[in-house]
């Protein structure tokens, strides 16, 4: 439950444990929101809380749970109680991306991450629609990728494809809450310095050893800015948007061969 006040603004975050989602709940923490942090690690989770506490004097409630298991969008909406009709921001930033082909992935691990990356996302935006478009005042910031810009990245396949899904949805569902009071945005960096891409193996490709690799907190602040002036995708970095141009024009074949190449050791 809120200990503070219940006049702040109230925001869920996944997967806020570390990397760019616990950057998200900090700059949602300066502007005065309360927070739910969600994730599987507890002692980040609450190391996490008890700093945003003292600095910014929000409530903030932590829910440990292993997001990437079938059903988890609904135990985790079960267990915010009450509170889940008063969350004004919804940022689903949990996810993984796995390296390597996919004929060698592991099924068990490949099949977690696309629960993860889509399936939590999407239940989550179900789940929170109806009470933001009651009080006809929300938004949601969905964590995707440069890669959802590209048109297939042949040695991250299923990701790649999953954060196309994520764009794609975003954009979507955009056009249905035109009118409503309800924004959606999708936050899409490049190559970040995250535990992220370290333990998918991304880390380790010519993509994240080559191109510019943006701080965790420079792509939170992006977003959140992005999220609240209503924008639809948001981009972080002169050179990843020139990424994200080229990625959606033709000839695809060509930016297909070349995110091969960049996403090899």
């Amino acid at each position: 439950m809120r200990n503070v006040t219940d006049t702040h603004p109230l925001a869920l975050i996944t997967g806020a444990s570390s990397g760019i989602g616990a950057e998200i709940a900090r700059v949602l923490a300066a502007r005065r929101y309360d927070l739910i942090l969600a994730a599987r690690r507890i002692e980040r989770l609450e190391g996490l809380a008890e700093e945003l506490r003292r600095a910014h004097s929000v409530s903030v409630t932590v829910a440990a749970a292993d997001l990437s298991v079938a059903g988890a969008a609904g135990k985790l909406w079960a267990a915010t109680g009450q509170q889940a009709q008063e969350i004004e921001v919804l940022v689903n930033n949990a996810g993984v991306g796995l390296a390597g082909n996919l004929a060698e992935a592991d099924v068990e691990s490949m099949e977690r991450m696309v629960r993860l990356n889509m399936e939590l996302l999407t239940s989550l935006i179900r789940l929170a629609l109806p009470g933001m478009l009651q009080r006809r005042s929300g938004r949601i910031l969905n964590v995707a990728s440069l890669a959802g810009f590209q048109p297939a990245g042949p040695g991250m396949a299923v990701y790649y494809a999953t954060k196309a899904y994520v764009l794609s949805l975003t954009r979507a569902l955009a056009v249905e809450l035109r009118g409503t009071g309800v924004t959606a945005t999708a936050l899409c960096p490049g190559p970040t310095r995250t535990e992220f891409d370290a333990v998918g193996g991304a880390a380790r490709t010519r993509l994240f050893r080559w191109l510019p690799v943006m701080e965790a907190e420079t792509a939170a602040a992006a977003g959140v800015r992005g999220m609240l002036e209503g924008r639809t995708a948001v981009v972080p970095g002169w050179f990843n948007k020139l990424l994200a141009v080229g990625g959606e024009l033709p000839p695809r074949g060509l930016a297909t061969a070349l995110n091969g190449w960049l996403l090899r050791e």
